[in-house]
């Protein structure tokens, strides 16, 4: 899966748009705003980490960037500006994995659920099923095709819901909640495979240490509001920030230590 930047025309020269340019962005359920003048930017090939305590935002900006949900403000994907009209080239570009793998197995195996949206797409069966085997083997689920998608376990349930969206060969690719519910050993395969993909990776996290060790950039989200973004150091290094909004993470290796556990 390959995305060469796009460039776009500037007055005779070249340059290449944000992967993602939100601006202004509002949003609100039965009257109460939930997204609050939100602007962000995201560079093509950015691993991007969207952090912030449970009810921040984050899930329902995430949700805005291939027109699920749709608010007040303008959202460019590309260098497109998302609209109605836009909605099926935005779809193509943008693939969202939602936090409960259930919510995107449909089908009876693991093939049908993984060639669903090239199906839809109207791929040829031949280009299918390239897709298919190719996307499983990516996801080390080879020999997988055939199985029954909720026989398997949660995590390779994950992997499956992955391989939905990435056999429709987006070029951003959002995690909702990616790391929840998912043990040491999986989450460690799953950096891994975010590390690895040739896409824009957005995610969304409660889980502070995974997010770290995924990202190279995080926004931190507050209260509808991104109210701090930088590198990863950065960011982790703020530990008044990540106390303001309950993700401190160092209280970890700090009560280890006062109980004499080195990790």
């Amino acid at each position: 899966m390959t995305h060469p930047k796009q460039p776009v025309s500037t007055g005779g020269e070249s340059e290449y748009p944000p992967a993602v340019l939100i601006d202004n962005l509002r949003f609100s359920y039965d009257h109460e705003p939930v997204l609050r003048d939100v602007r962000l930017t995201i560079e093509q090939g950015e691993r991007f980490g969207l952090i912030g305590p449970s009810g921040a935002g984050k899930s329902t900006l995430l949700l805005h960037l291939n027109g699920i949900l749709r608010g007040e403000g303008k959202i460019m994907i590309a260098g497109i500006e998302l609209r109605k009209d836009t909605l099926p080239v935005i779809r193509k570009k943008v693939g969202l994995v939602f936090q409960n793998p259930d919510d995107q197995l449909f089908h009876p195996t693991v093939r049908e659920d993984v060639a669903f949206g090239p199906l839809n797409f109207g791929l040829d069966r031949d280009k299918i099923e390239e897709r298919v085997e190719r996307t499983l083997e990516l996801l080390n689920l080879t020999g997988f095709a055939d199985r029954t998608s909720h026989h398997l376990s949660y995590g390779e349930r994950k992997r499956v819901a992955l391989a939905t969206v990435l056999s429709m060969d987006p070029e951003i690719v959002a995690f909702d909640e990616p790391f929840a519910n998912l043990d040491p050993a999986n989450i460690k395969k799953l950096i891994a495979t975010i590390r690895s993909l040739d896409a824009t990776v957005i995610l969304v996290s409660q889980q502070i240490l995974p997010a770290l060790l995924t990202c190279d950039r995080l926004a931190v989200m507050n209260e509808g509001c991104i109210i701090a973004s930088g590198s990863t150091a950065v960011i982790a290094a703020n530990r008044p920030l990540l106390e303001e909004c309950g993700l401190d993470f160092r209280f970890y290796g700090e009560e280890l230590r006062k109980r004499g556990i080195i990790v």
